[in-house]
């Protein structure tokens, strides 16, 4: 497996830790973390696809060790736009995106506003939600006073007892440690201020706007689902061939919402291959 460097990088003033292996081409695998993520969630997967092609992920303002400026744009937009200043710096051309969680509208509002650039797309247990209701820790992060309090109450101990909910394998302890260590106050606020600006009207026009863009470009897609997902149902898998009609469809049964982190080698059997295939095919 190919070795991962890790560097700090400054894109648009913010600085971020970025894990990279295979070259730096300009073609690109680029993995993007969601909530509560970090870079170091696609490490294993960046080692294996960094064999045969670049390989690359950072983390996103207010997550994980990157930058937490009060006066970013923590919204949809707002991470795309930063995204594309990621791809800017790091010299990307063609991407072939790997999403999960929030990365998911974050990385995918960005291919609908550069199509040209996207050569394929790996969900995983995200995608467009049509008809999306929120589960139940975004209602409590959304509302106002609630959200905050809950914020506060968030300990180790807590953090273990709620990763169990919806992930019958386990999520190993190292995971969750690793995520609780840096959920500190600035990605606290980044959280509450994310999902209160993306209320259901934000959600409707986000799928609309990827359906729009995507759909007639047929990109090749991989999706991967854990079936226990309490957040994201995995009645939405299916859905995703909507933008993308070829989508293969792959469904782990004792998964939950971090299926790389319960089910890594099962995950990466599916994603490795996908990935070595697309970023051999001619653009």
């Amino acid at each position: 497996m190919a070795a991962v460097q890790q560097r700090t990088i400054l894109v648009a003033g913010r600085k971020s830790p970025c894990l990279e292996a295979g070259g730096e081409a300009g073609e690109a695998a680029v993995f993007v973390h969601g909530n509560p993520g970090s870079c170091e969630d696609w490490r294993a997967l960046i080692e294996q696809v960094g064999d045969y092609g670049r390989a690359l992920a950072v983390d996103m303002p207010g997550f994980g060790a990157a930058d937490k400026p009060a006066d970013f744009d923590y919204s949809v937009p707002g991470y795309a736009a930063h995204l594309d200043a990621v791809m800017r710096e790091l010299k990307i051309t063609r991407a072939h995106l790997v999403l999960h969680d929030f990365g998911g509208p974050w990385g995918l509002t960005w291919a609908a506003q550069h199509p040209e650039q996207v050569a394929s797309v790996t969900l995983v247990n995200i995608g467009i939600l049509p008809g999306y209701s929120w589960h139940y820790l975004a209602r409590i992060w959304r509302t106002p006073i609630v959200g905050e309090l809950f914020q506060l109450m968030a300990s180790r101990a807590g953090f273990h007892l709620l990763f169990k909910h919806g992930n019958p394998r386990g999520l190993p302890a190292a995971f969750i440690d690793q995520m609780y260590d840096r959920y500190d106050a600035g990605t606290k606020r980044a959280v509450l201020r994310l999902y209160r600006a993306s209320g259901p009207e934000v959600v409707a026009s986000f799928s609309a706007q990827v359906v729009s863009a995507l759909q007639p470009r047929d990109i090749p897609a991989l999706v991967v689902w854990g079936a226990c997902d309490p957040y994201v149902p995995v009645a939405y898998a299916e859905a995703q061939k909507e933008v993308f009609p070829h989508a293969q469809i792959v469904i782990l049964p004792q998964s939950g919402h971090w299926p790389f982190a319960d089910d890594p080698a099962g995950v990466a059997s599916h994603v490795v291959p996908f990935l070595r295939r697309q970023m051999a095919a001619k653009p």
